[in-house]
């Protein structure tokens, strides 16, 4: 066995346990570290207090005066709280968050010492904007952008660090973040859905879209993980034979949790706690060493930040608990990979769930507008909802293991389908009194019937209807929430702007009445949409064929399915609805395209490692003790030996075949990457990337796993997946 190879798997045993013993009810700290309402009226006067809830719930403006009084407030808090430094805390566009801590510490105009934090500090600062992901719309000599703050999302303390969530835009204006766009988008689906939702309730003044997500993760010792180049630095494993047992017997899944994983998930559903992260759920996933983590629903913006906030959390107690926390994607080949399921639904002011099906004919109306139109947005702009879970990363785990193909569809159980199916016979037009009647009791009335269980879970599903939300299973462990919560909020809003003006054009144009004219656009959504449902196994290669016959895309890979970005209709749409300029989409198209090839650039440089300097090395010292050992019996036995040596020359043989399979298909990698490298357009360079360089690695991985099979286990120089996989 390798020295490093050793020395990990050992110190793996010697580590100190930590144990976390829960200490009161969470419901005592919960948001203890968190600037929230009764921070705020402790802090702030009641003026400066209402002007931060009135921007809050209608947007409007916080002048300076006000700014300067809550700044007032939130440093008091925070340095009682233990606090040193203060922080616009931001979303660029590498998909995690930002940070540049300043201290309180400064000078008075009488040259005192004192601890400052004003209204210009709380509200807006620079940052350097060249040297984020952007698109190319600035240069390094154009390096100024901005951080603003977003008072819908509560300052919090993180350590001894006060941090304050912001947007973050480049001097000319263009956002240059995830949480901009977001919160545009977030703004355009409240203005759509509560015009809509009065045609129901009058009363209705708001409408939030919520979400929750659920964090799937994989822990594997610290140890281990910093033996392997590929877990280090691509966040997953390159090369590795499966193990003898992996997730066959689904022993795993709602099992009894490690108590080595149990104290960690003690320890960091105690920090999550004190920082207003309101998780619920804990549970061992399908595949070894994997868990998940689900939280309470919240506002979309709120649970975006929560969720970025917590994946930085859970690497910080994970280190403590000697743990390497796996957010890739796809980390081991042959089982589950990691997603972050979106469960996201709309609510009212009036605390009313949209998406929820009610007691009355009137009630279930309302829940069948905000679902068929759901299922119309995402019928309308699949394409671009795919493209909003794209990554190198997901490629890997997307149509298989429990994850949803690359086609969008929607699954919404046996019972709806048979709603919809009913309503799309109704008679087009005015309705009888008699037929209205029928309606009301036969498709409406029924509805209540639809418990939240009755729609039964389908795990190819993409977009899927799970009673009271809709699912959205796609999305990738490592990705950031706010993207494709940006466009599902966008193209719904969309949509529901749509509908409310056809539903006005037959109230006042045709004389019907407000419900008849609403079922009559319902009734053609449904027909219009119906390709976009499916109810079967979306892995089989018959739902492909007829996915395509459909007309429904199937862009299996980053580069292709990033396309549709910069199509005419999604430049019109994201304009129409104030989300982004052209411009802040052609940013994002590159940014994301940039990424891509850089994450399979670096994968190419760990493979190119991994089999120059591990696996051949390795390989070529086993062979040679094979060979001494068929040596030695030649001497020994002389003539006699090479019946004795059959099996050892076989191997020496495979060795070297599967030697020079890696050292040519490596090569050739090598080659079809710098090719790529000399491509100057983007789009062009990601598919080269992705269509040249890539299939390498599946290649080269071949033969590298076969390698581990022949060469002895104290020869190999990578820790085993039956090491990485079961945690002691």
């Amino acid at each position: 066995m390798s020295n490093q190879r050793f020395k990990a798997i050992t110190s793996s045993h010697t580590r100190t346990e930590i144990v976390v013993e829960d200490s009161g009810r969470r419901s005592e700290y919960f948001g203890m570290n968190v600037f929230n309402e009764e921070r705020m009226l402790q802090y702030l006067t009641k003026d400066a207090y209402d002007r931060v809830k009135a921007a809050v719930v209608s947007g409007v403006k916080i002048d300076r005066k006000v700014a300067d009084q809550v700044a007032e407030g939130m440093k008091t808090w925070a340095i009682s709280m233990g606090a040193t430094h203060y922080t616009h805390w931001f979303q660029p566009l590498t998909g995690t968050t930002a940070e540049k801590h300043d201290a309180f510490f400064d000078f008075s105009p009488e040259g005192r010492v004192m601890e400052k934090f004003g209204g210009g500090q709380l509200v807006q600062q620079e940052s350097d904007a060249s040297s984020f992901p952007n698109g190319g719309i600035r240069n390094t000599f154009e390096a100024r952008g901005y951080t603003a703050w977003d008072p819908t999302s509560p300052a919090f303390l993180y350590g001894t660090t006060l941090c304050i969530p912001t947007v973050f835009v480049a001097y000319t204006g263009e956002a240059l973040d995830n949480k901009a766009p977001l919160l545009r988008a977030l703004n355009a689906m409240d203005e759509a859905a509560t015009a809509v939702a009065k045609f129901f309730d009058k009363n209705v003044t708001k409408v939030y879209a919520t979400l929750g997500w659920e964090q799937e993760y994989f822990l594997i010792d610290k140890s281990l993980a910093f033996s392997r180049p590929d877990i280090s630095l691509a966040g997953r494993t390159l090369v590795g034979q499966s193990a003898a047992k992996g997730q066959q017997l689904d022993d795993h899944y709602f099992g009894v949790i490690p108590n080595r994983v149990l104290n960690f998930m003690k320890d960091l559903e105690k920090e999550c706690t004190k920082l207003g992260i309101p998780v619920k759920t804990r549970h061992n996933e399908v595949a070894p060493n994997q868990f998940e983590l689900a939280p309470i629903f919240e506002e979309t913006n709120l649970a975006v930040d929560h969720n970025l906030l917590l994946m930085d959390v859970m690497e910080k107690i994970a280190d403590k608990h000697f743990f390497k926390v796996l957010f890739h994607e796809k980390p081991f080949r042959g089982i589950n990979g990691s997603g972050k399921h979106n469960n996201w639904s709309l609510s009212t002011d009036t605390g009313v769930n949209l998406l929820s099906p009610g007691s009355t004919p009137m009630k279930n109306l309302q829940f069948l507008t905000f679902f068929v139109n759901t299922i119309k947005a995402v019928d309308n702009y699949e394409e671009l909802l795919r493209s909003s879970i794209a990554s190198a990363g997901n490629d890997h785990r997307l149509g298989a293991n429990e994850a949803p193909p690359a086609i969008l569809s929607i699954f919404i159980g046996e019972q709806l389908n048979e709603v919809l199916n009913e309503l799309e016979g109704v008679t087009k037009g005015k309705l009888s009194p008699e037929e209205k009647t029928e309606l009301k009791l036969n498709v409406v009335g029924k509805i209540p019937e639809i418990l939240l269980d009755n729609t039964d879970r389908n795990r190819t599903s993409p977009f899927a209807f799970t009673g009271n939300k809709f699912e959205m299973r796609g999305v990738g462990s490592k990705s950031n929430c706010a993207k494709p919560m940006m466009v599902l909020n966008t193209i719904v809003a969309k949509q529901l702007m749509a509908f409310k003006k056809e539903v006005d054009q037959l109230v006042d144009k045709k004389g019907l009445k407000k419900d008849e004219a609403i079922f009559n656009v319902l009734r053609e959504y449904i027909k219009t949409s119906k390709r976009i449902r499916f109810e079967g196994d979306g892995y089989s290669e018959i739902w492909e064929n007829e996915a395509k016959s459909r007309g429904l895309s199937n862009n299996k890979n980053t580069p292709k399915a990033l396309q549709v970005l910069t199509s005419k209709e999604s430049l019109a749409l994201f304009k129409s609805m104030n989300v982004m300029s052209e411009i802040e989409v052609r940013v994002r198209q590159e940014v994301e395209l940039e990424e891509y090839i850089l994450h399979i650039q670096i994968e190419g440089r760990v493979f190119n490692e991994l089999a120059y300097s591990y696996i051949i090395p390795a390989a070529v010292e086993y062979q040679n003790k094979l060979i001494k050992n068929v040596v030695g019996l030649k001497e020994i036995y002389g003539a006699a030996h090479k019946k004795m040596s059959e099996s050892q020359l076989d191997i020496v043989e495979r060795i070297s075949e599967h030697i020079r399979a890696i050292k040519i298909k490596t090569d050739a990698m090598v080659d079809e990457r710098k090719k790529a490298n000399n491509i100057s357009d983007i789009s062009k360079k990601a598919f080269a990337y992705c269509d040249n360089v890539r299939p390498y690695f599946d290649e080269i991985r071949y033969h590298c796993d076969k390698l581990e099979q022949l060469v002895g286990d104290e020869y190999w120089p990578l820790t085993k997946y039956r090491e990485l996989l079961f945690i002691k």
